[in-house]
């Protein structure tokens, strides 16, 4: 009972911190003050006291990712801080695999996440890989052994595990631990050489089995693993384990901040003693708060599986939160970088409403991208008095954020497409679209009134029979003002495209906080993507800007690759304006 109310005590604390950052960013969204001097995180403060008393001469950083499964969007934020910082003092990134477990990790996630971090507008000072370190490492385990302070513990995991106590309870010295050193060289050295089966034995750092930090209780060094390596090969069949090797590489490579996440304080005195023991160069290890996203997992495991039992497309799903997902769904590394830098950088688990990501998206898609007309829900229009066969095409801008700028030809006939919702027949006071002896501008061009309704035999509206004002063309004759302006396609002229509307992929805000008797995928959304059709002016065929586009007065679009010449498919971005009401 204990641990439940100090989680409820937790998670209302999160709530306070996103309804506190909600509030500052819309207070500070007000009220912008001229060239303010940004403050300082906890992480620049410790640089800057670095260089200034000469503990440091340069800074150097590292972005050491796992190679078995695609980066995500708590990676991004790791990524634009790793890099971020290096670069604001004049210093470098190395770019460091941890491919300490064959079992899981595989080229195809090296490749990844090159192209991701390359995507987000990065590149590495050099690529290095923990496996390059393998035969150091190795010597290090074996300096270790013959100083005491390392040895071959033959327990299954499991007796280890039961061994190691509770925090309240000191655990048990292994019946092993006092072996000699030269059994345990021997011992050691015939892990390496494959005598053994996987799991039969453990190299074993000896330090105290009573300490009260757990990671100090003999942690484990190496482990047996006869599995192929991705870059190694067969070489090796013992493989470090993470808080041996990470220490060591940043400490080869001169690392000056390491920067890990959170989690990794508790691991932070163990990273020091390694350092310490093997008196190696002095690396140091600070943490920061990972990024916590409402209706998101970062959890790769849970990730993988969503991808395993087909509950999503794929690891590039416009669903997910991988960075080959949100750029699928046209989410641009501009925005990333934005959304990074908006939500800074604490000591403190802060849950962080996607709201925000989502208005970066549009902040640099409004600026950027072009602008089209597409039809989702269509409803016949016919323009009686127009001339039959005749098409006028009008000039519109691709961006009207920059009115010099290119601008594209669409085409006019009798015959349109508008949307459902913007036709009432029995509409109120206020509403200022279409109606019955109702007028509105097709924008871009005429004035339209409609003068009769066309239904079915089930009473559905089927088609709207207007005229059209001649005198009303945007520059001819005299400008008359109508209050609605709604969107329309050439019947003749629109091009069939598939649409797929993507929401969020879970229903719970934050799926950190769920019920213990409650699974995660219990919160999947069933309606995160809805496969939709539209019929689009044409010039949307032909936009080449590689950029998401705006279909205007809906939402911003991607380019799927799952289109073909023959048949396009566009992603929702986003929305125009944020409909979302939190909590």
């Amino acid at each position: 009972m204990q641990f439940i109310v100090k989680e409820h005590s937790r998670n209302n604390i999160v709530r306070k911190n996103i309804i506190n950052y909600k509030i500052e960013f819309m207070e500070e969204a007000k009220n912008p003050t001229a060239e303010e001097p940004k403050k300082l995180n906890f992480l620049e403060e410790i640089i800057e006291s670095d260089l200034a008393s000469g503990k440091v001469k340069s800074v150097m950083t590292r972005f050491p990712p796992e190679p078995n499964g695609y980066l995500h969007l708590g990676h991004a934020k790791s990524i634009c801080l790793n890099f971020g910082l290096a670069a604001k003092y004049g210093g470098k990134t190395n770019l460091r695999f941890d491919d300490t477990n064959p079992t899981k990790e595989d080229t195809e996630y090296v490749d990844s996440i090159k192209e991701d971090i390359k995507w987000l507008g990065f590149d590495w000072e050099n690529e290095f890989y923990a496996s390059d370190y393998f035969d150091q490492l190795y010597e290090w385990a074996e300096d270790l052994i013959k100083r005491g302070l390392a040895y071959v513990d033959d327990q299954n995991q499991e007796e280890i595990s039961k061994g190691r106590g509770t925090v309240e309870k000191p655990g048990i010295e292994s019946p092993y631990r006092n072996r000699s050193v030269e059994e345990n060289l021997q011992l050691f050295r015939d892990m390496k050489a494959g005598k053994f089966e996987d799991g039969s034995r453990v190299l074993r750092a000896k330090i105290d089995m009573a300490h009260p930090n757990m990671m100090f209780r003999d942690p484990i060094l190496y482990r047996i693993k006869h599995a192929h390596h991705h870059r190694t090969g067969d070489k090796w069949c013992i493989y470090p384990m993470y808080d041996y090797t990470h220490g060591q590489c940043d400490s080869i490579e001169h690392i000056t901040h390491s920067i890990c996440t959170l989690e990794f304080d508790v691991h932070r005195p163990l990273y020091d003693w390694f350092i310490n023991a093997l008196e190696i160069w002095p690396s140091h290890q600070y943490e920061f708060a990972r990024l916590n996203l409402t209706y998101t997992l970062m959890s790769k495991r849970k990730l993988l599986e969503l991808v395993q039992k087909k509950l999503v497309s794929g690891w590039d799903d416009p669903r997910m939160p991988t960075l080959c997902g949100v750029r699928r769904r046209g989410y641009t590394a501009k925005a990333l970088r934005m959304f990074c830098d908006k939500i800074g950088v604490s000591k403190r688990d802060q849950l962080m409403d996607i709201q925000l990501l989502e208005w970066c998206v549009r902040q640099d898609l409004n600026e950027r991208s072009n602008r089209y007309m597409v039809v989702e829900d269509p409803i016949k229009v016919t323009l009686t008095n127009w001339e039959p066969g005749k098409v006028e095409w009008f000039d519109a801008p691709l961006n009207p954020a920059d009115p010099e700028g290119a601008s594209r030809k669409v085409p006019f006939t009798g015959e349109l497409y508008i949307e459902r919702a913007d036709f009432m027949e029995d509409a109120p006071k206020k509403f200022f679209r279409l109606k019955p002896e109702g007028e509105v501008r097709l924008k871009y061009t005429y004035i339209i009134k409609c003068e009769e309704v066309i239904k079915n035999a089930e009473g559905e509206v089927v088609e709207l029979k207007c005229t059209y004002d001649p005198t009303s063309k945007p520059g001819a004759g005299e400008w008359r003002k109508v209050k609605g302006t709604i969107h329309w396609v050439s019947i003749e002229h629109a091009k069939e495209v598939e649409l797929r509307l993507y929401d969020r992929l879970f229903t719970q805000a934050n799926m950190n906080d769920i019920p213990e008797d409650k699974d995660y995928k219990d919160f999947l959304n069933p309606d995160s993507l809805i496969v939709s059709k539209g019929y689009a002016e044409p010039a949307l065929l032909e936009d080449a800007s590689g950029l998401p586009v705006q279909f205007e007065r809906d939402g911003y679009f991607f380019k799927d690759p799952d289109s073909t010449a023959e048949h396009f498919v566009f992603n929702k971005t986003t929305a125009l304006k944020d409909s979302y009401k939190p909590e």
